[in-house]
């Protein structure tokens, strides 16, 4: 059972940047409320998506270690996102056409996450059937609101 002492309310600001890209995306910007803790080494922060977002209702989850990242979603279509700095993982994507095999290879964390929030940087690319389909930045801040 989560201690709610331990949860703080705070302010997520997320900006994912396309480097690189076979589309022509566009930068994607989300601020939103949302909870965060920290415990035994690991911080966690999630937040509900919107109608604006496309995720209405879905639970967005980031566990934050020293040098890895999982992004999860609850909302069952897809696994979670694990990004491990100098190493590619895989995972399975799901689409209204099937599924597809895609890689995450991460360059680079810089994880400046602390007691009360912080920010979180992380490099990787994208990678359908082991070609680069995009290059992209994530820039996290997290930082507490008054209770």
């Amino acid at each position: 059972m989560k201690n709610m002492k331990d949860i703080k309310k705070v302010l997520i600001s997320i900006k994912g940047t396309p480097l690189y890209s076979m589309d022509d995306d566009e930068v994607f910007e989300l601020m939103t409320d949302g909870e965060y803790r920290q415990k035994n080494g690991i911080c966690s922060f999630s937040y509900i998506g919107s109608a604006l977002t496309g995720e209405e209702g879905t639970l967005t989850t980031f566990d934050v270690e020293k040098d890895r990242v999982i992004l999860k979603r609850n909302d069952g279509i897809n696994g979670d996102m694990i990004f491990t700095e100098n190493q590619k993982q895989h995972f399975l994507y799901n689409t209204p056409f099937g599924s597809i095999m895609m890689g995450i290879d991460t360059h680079s964390i810089v994880n400046n996450m602390a007691d009360d929030g912080g920010d979180l940087e992380i490099r990787y690319d994208i990678e359908v059937d082991n070609a680069l389909v995009s290059q992209n930045l994530f820039e996290i801040n997290v930082r507490s609101t008054p209770q």
